[in-house]
């Protein structure tokens, strides 16, 4: 074979293989479905969870969760079939709405459960009844007994069998729920006992009362303050666009200063305690005063220098960190202000979290009704402790309950990617459109509907690989807080190590993903492909993407923490009226966690943004350069920026050719060395 045709060949192999790698990183020119088998199993998985809540309700779980049933296995409200081998079972409770429970108060606080006595009943009652005279006349004038079946009524009084079957005295005044139609009783303190093991900082009902009673007198504040919490978000939204620089550089410096500023004063402190000591010792006899003051001088001392020389190994490494990388400090300042950009013209993006919150929270309901119904399903079984009857699958069938707790994993991190793949889509239109007048009516929707059209089983195979490693995350950490206080040493750090590592993994994995996500809605391909070209992207860009993420997630954290400060501020001004202080706990807290959380939510559609535009940077300087044929899809702020690293980089190869070529020229007026001499 000729070898100039052979090598002529293979140059056309390289340039075509050239223009396909250049025509892939093109966006929405050729729409393609991907992963559609990832598609399929997603849909078939999405038919067995809507399949177990057809279980249930076939079963009568649902039934039994929303009327209520009795410790005999009757549901109330209604004709109930013979139980066999369970005694007073298949009565007609047609008449009988309510479940009343002989002692509410009797809650397991490690099940989370009553395990009183459940009875059907026709009315709850609205007083207190407090001798078993009072339960006769109830029943006698609402026709509703709240004694077990087989006692009469008139009987109350003398019977010796009433102290078992007859409700704990004083009867509480209780209402039914609206839905679930049970018997609950109007004063909070009966649970608690049940608050003060959800709630730890709880130690009497008192305490609870008063807690209670601050954020009942406060809810149009708490309402206020959190719609505060959600402006101030907005607000500073727009801000960051126009003080990103400002923003970035004094956050920047504030962080080195009080780096800088601590290390100092602790080794100040560690001086002077070397020097003086500090004499806090309570008054004892002399001698052990003398021994106690030292073992206490020599433990503050150590840790006094341990703190010292962590905090000046952390400062030196910041200061390295802000050496290297105060070049690339620009780029993150341009990329918030073309983020800032993005969301002018695209100003839905805002509405992001609040449909991804309320995709969530609608599934979360369900999810939680169909564990409910789950819990209420199967065969009936006599507890052999308290002798009551309960429902429970068995043999298979008890696998669903896993099946299902999978599917709020999956699906829950189903809707999380799509809200990336959504937001990844409209930053990418934005991006890779010259004239941003030119923009798409509704570049959002047309995201949602390539979205759906095309990449389902793109997110659907992402989402599932995040499930992949939270769900044995999840299992080790119930394994660790089981085995609490009953493991030795090394299988508790084993254990804390091996949760680590799986969240690491996890966050890592959620970067990549994103990072897909974006390739996918530029370039049309699978997850994997998607997965691998933004990969080799990241790595060749490894610096910017750790000063990005370092400093511009620390930014975005410490806007966070204002806005909750803000909110936290605001609340305390507004909460002074009130002068008994306790009653402010919980209402600040509520306040404080609604305001990082929602916070949280529209900083982190920045964070996306940002990340997006920084890929898309990354594609366009790696394949564009700025000549015809070949301009560059970036914003005007990003373009200073290439500008300016371009005159940089010109700079620095002059200075270097500069000392080549004095180097060059030293060499050769180097004189000959003694005792030669020329021709």
């Amino acid at each position: 074979m000729d070898p100039k045709r052979l090598s002529s060949s293979s140059q056309q192999q390289v340039m075509l293989r050239k223009k396909r790698t250049k025509r892939e990183w093109r966006p929405l020119e050729d729409r393609s479905c991907t992963d559609l088998p990832w598609f399929l199993l997603f849909t078939v998985f999405c038919v067995g969870m809507g399949s177990i809540c057809g279980f249930t309700i076939v079963t009568g779980g649902a039934a039994r969760l929303v009327f209520g049933y009795d410790s005999y296995g009757n549901t109330c409200g209604q004709r109930n079939e013979l139980i066999e081998g369970v005694r007073l079972s298949g009565l007609d409770h047609t008449d009988r709405k309510f479940v009343f429970f002989l002692d509410p108060c009797n809650i397991d606080i490690v099940q989370r459960k009553i395990k009183s006595v459940a009875l059907c009943v026709s009315l709850c009652p609205a007083e207190e009844l407090q001798t078993y005279q009072d339960l006769k006349r109830f029943a006698m004038v609402n026709g509703s007994e709240l004694c077990s079946y087989e006692l009469a009524a008139h009987k109350y009084p003398g019977l010796p069998e009433r102290i078992d079957k007859c409700p704990k005295l004083p009867v509480p005044p209780s209402k039914p729920l609206p839905v679930f139609n049970r018997c609950t009783p109007v004063d909070v303190s009966c649970y608690a006992k049940f608050a003060e093991a959800v709630v730890t900082f709880v130690g009497d009902s008192s305490v609870l009362h008063r807690l209670i009673a601050g954020v009942a007198a406060s809810k149009e504040i708490i309402i206020g303050l959190c719609v505060l919490a959600l402006a101030l978000s907005m607000i500073l939204m727009v801000i960051i666009r126009y003080i990103s620089a400002v923003l970035v550089w004094i956050l920047t410096s504030l962080v080195v200063l009080g780096s800088l500023a601590g290390t100092g004063v602790l080794w100040w402190l560690y001086i002077d305690h070397r020097l003086y000591g500090n004499d806090t010792s309570p008054k004892l006899p002399k001698e052990a005063k003398e021994e106690m003051k030292a073992e206490l001088s020599a433990d503050s001392g150590q840790a006094l220098l341990v703190y010292a020389v962590s905090a000046s190994v952390f400062t030196i490494i910041l200061l390295l960190l802000m050496l290297f990388m105060r070049k690339r400090v620009a780029l993150t300042i341009a990329l918030f202000h073309v983020a800032g950009k993005v969301f002018i013209h695209l100003p839905l993006l805002t509405l992001q979290p609040f449909v991804t919150f309320l995709a969530l929270l609608l599934f979360w309901i369900y999810w939680i009704l169909v564990l409910l119904f789950l819990g209420t399903s199967g065969n009936p079984e006599q507890n052999e402790e308290t002798g009551l009857t309960e429902f429970r699958l068995t043999g298979p069938l008890q696998y669903l309950t896993w099946y299902h707790a999978v599917g709020l994993v999956w699906i829950s991190e189903f809707i999380l990617a799509c809200q990336q793949m959504t937001v990844a889509g409209a930053v990418v239109t934005y991006y890779f459109t010259r004239d941003k007048n030119r923009l798409p009516v509704t570049p959002i929707l047309s995201s949602v509907l390539r979205l759906v059209r095309y990449h389902l089983g793109t997110v659907a195979k992402g989402s599932f690989i995040i499930t992949l490693v939270k769900i044995p995350r999840l299992i080790l950490m119930y394994i660790h807080n089981q085995l609490k206080g009953r493991e030795n040493v090394c299988a508790r750090l084993l254990l804390k190590t091996c949760i680590c590592c799986l969240w690491c993994l996890e966050k890592c994995l959620n970067y990549l993903n994103q990072n897909a996500y974006a390739a996918t809605a530029i370039n049309s391909t699978s997850f994997c492909t998607s997965a691998r070209d933004a990969f080799v992207i990241l790595v060749e860009n490894a610096l910017r993407v750790a000063t990005i993420n370092a400093i511009g997630d620390f930014v975005l954290f410490l806007a966070k923490i204002l806005i909750m400060t803000s909110t936290a501020f605001a609340g305390v001004l507004l909460l002074n009226y009130q002068r008994d202080y306790t009653e402010w706990l919980l209402p600040l807290i509520i306040v404080c966690l609604f305001s990082f959380l929602v916070a949280h939510c529209f900083l982190s559609i920045f964070e996306i943004v940002v990340d997006v535009l920084f890929l898309c940077f990354a594609i366009d300087t790696k394949y564009n350069d700025g000549t015809p044929g070949k301009e560059f899809f970036m914003d005007k702020a990003l373009m200073e920026f290439v500008e300016s690293s371009r005159r940089l980089g010109r700079a620095a190869e002059r200075g270097r050719s500069r000392v080549k070529e004095a180097v060059s020229e030293g060499a050769e007026m180097k004189p000959m060395a003694p005792g030669t001499s020329s021709a």
